[in-house]
């Protein structure tokens, strides 16, 4: 797809967005509407409205394309090539608890390669935004990367293990060496919040595991059209598996190669 209609795509799918994200703020889920997916995965009536909403509006956006969705939409035209992956409500456990931290994941994919991104968070009415070769936005303003050289100087985000603790031992090794030798860490409860975050220098360095496509793949093209860099723990840098969100480490440049040196410590 040229970068012109990227563009016009991107234009009207944010129109598509928004909406969804401000009905997100006037939501508020009881307990007993609340679905248990899996060990800490939950889902409620907000998930599946807002996601119902966002494969209407898209369809019309740019209907070549199918779609593969958190809370079970997945379709796709006849040889279709592009995908919408789709998080209706990033930071589903968040907004049940009445925690401001959630936002809307849009991206669009050519095959597995993200070629445009949307992430709104409309409790700061904040709409992050990238194209193909056309860089990476905060309402309309470019953004980049963070300039730190020094992972000492660094903050660091991270998504801890809440259902797959297989790892848990190779993570908080990870987790310690950053405790110790940066300025600090986060966890915001939304993967797309923190690629995002990376995205505009905010933080510096994000890393997390058993992730999924829809948790990611707006911020991985955030992330690359702002500069920054992208891989597996062990450095796999394949679209395919970064899309997987099996694994990510996401980083500013300048500290790229020492938060990789971490990460490889601890995990193998």
């Amino acid at each position: 797809m040229e970068s012109t209609q990227l563009l016009s795509v991107l234009a009207a799918a944010e129109l598509v967005v928004r909406p969804v994200g401000m009905y997100l703020l006037d939501q508020r889920v009881n307990p007993s509407e609340i679905e248990t997916k899996g060990l800490n995965s939950l889902v409620s009536h907000v998930d599946k409205t807002a996601e119902a909403r966002l494969v209407s509006g898209l369809s019309l956006v740019f209907p070549e394309a199918g779609f593969l969705a958190e809370e079970g939409t997945a379709s796709a035209p006849e040889g279709a090539r592009y995908r919408w992956v789709i998080d209706p409500l990033d930071g589903t456990t968040n907004l049940i608890h009445g925690l401001p931290v959630f936002c809307v994941s849009v991206a669009l994919v050519d095959g597995d390669t993200p070629v445009l991104g949307i992430v709104f968070d409309p409790n700061r009415d904040e709409c992050f935004t990238a194209s193909k070769d056309g860089g990476a936005h905060l309402n309309g303003k470019p953004i980049r990367c963070g300039p730190r050289e020094e992972l000492s100087d660094a903050l660091i985000a991270t998504g801890f293990p809440h259902w797959d603790f297989e790892r848990m031992p190779e993570y908080l090794k990870a987790l310690t060496a950053f405790a110790k030798g940066t300025r600090g860490l986060r966890r915001m409860g939304s993967a797309a919040i923190d690629l995002a975050y990376v995205a505009c220098g905010r933080f510096d360095v994000f890393f997390e595991y058993s992730l999924q496509p829809w948790d990611i793949a707006a911020g991985l093209i955030l992330v690359s059209e702002a500069g920054g860099n992208i891989s597996g723990f062990s450095g796999q840098s394949e679209p395919g598996f970064l899309l997987s969100g099996k694994e990510v480490l996401a980083s500013s440049p300048g500290v790229f190669t020492e938060s990789a040196g971490v990460i490889r410590s601890a995990f193998g």
